[in-house]
């Protein structure tokens, strides 16, 4: 009878969730059908500054069906554009979470590094992302590391400042409770530190990995070569707007996608408690 109970409320909790996801999955969707339907008569004049969506389909059809065409050099489908900018991104992200992590928890374990440090940083991140290409570029006197270098100083400023504060949240009962256990340093740092730090650390990682994307399609502009930032400014200077905003919607996508992922491997990682 509890069993019977128990699977009749375990169906009725699954049918209320799956109403509440079709209900946003409508929402959602009857939102872009009004936003697509305001483009399309805001610009269905020939006239009009900017494409309307059935143009941006019909003259970039091409590109939607061929995305993974490769005739060499830059002339290259959006697969391998945005493959080319993603590739940049995890090197320069993954190194910029390695480090960020790192100084992190050294800062905020000690509150005179914190308070000697704080405020280079707080000057340091304001600056843009593009500020810092001149300076990369006179430094590594090459395209590809230049960029690489332009993400990772620009996600690592919220890795570092969250895993600081994060260290510093730490409640002074368990520190307590370490000393009088006599744990290691090793023993402390993944039985304490780490399980409370952990959702401030992939606080700074989404924020980082978002910041990253930005960056790239920026700076991509500039330096040149296969990406999606690259391909965004080569069609505004062919006069290519469908072409643009095809990239846009790409980009976006791409950047979303890249947020959720975060936010699953954190839902992963994080122990429950601290969530």
């Amino acid at each position: 009878m509890a069993v019977s109970i128990s699977r009749r409320s375990q169906g009725t909790r699954w049918v209320k969730d799956l109403k509440k996801k079709l209900t946003k999955l409508a929402t959602s969707a009857i939102a872009l059908l009004i936003f697509l339907l305001l483009w399309q008569i805001l610009c269905f004049s020939p006239d009009a500054p900017l494409p309307s969506p059935t143009k941006v389909v019909s003259e970039t059809w091409e590109l939607i069906i061929n995305p993974f065409f490769n005739n060499g050099g830059t002339d290259v489908g959006l697969f391998w554009q945005i493959f080319a900018s993603l590739q940049r991104v995890a090197v320069g992200f993954t190194l910029a979470a390695i480090v960020g992590i790192a100084a992190g928890i050294l800062i905020g374990s000690s509150a005179l590094i914190y308070d000697a440090i704080d405020p280079i940083f707080q000057i340091l991140r304001t600056v843009p992302p593009l500020a810092w290409l001149p300076i990369s570029l006179a430094a590594f006197r090459n395209n590809e590391p230049s960029a690489i270098f332009v993400i990772f100083i620009t996600a690592i400023w919220p890795i570092i400042i969250n895993t600081a504060v994060g260290v510093q949240q730490v409640p002074q009962d368990y520190k307590n409770v370490s000393r009088v256990l006599k744990l290691s340093k090793v023993e402390y740092f993944f039985n304490i530190l780490f399980p409370a730090t952990v959702p401030y650390v992939f606080t700074g990682l989404r924020i980082g990995i978002g910041l990253s994307w930005l960056a790239i399609v920026a700076a991509e502009m500039l330096i040149g070569g296969v990406g999606i930032g690259f391909f965004i400014w080569d069609a505004w200077n062919s006069s290519m707007i469908s072409e643009i905003i095809l990239a846009l919607i790409y980009v976006g996508i791409v950047g979303f996608l890249l947020d959720r992922l975060m936010a699953y491997i954190a839902k992963l990682v994080v122990p429950e408690e601290n969530k």
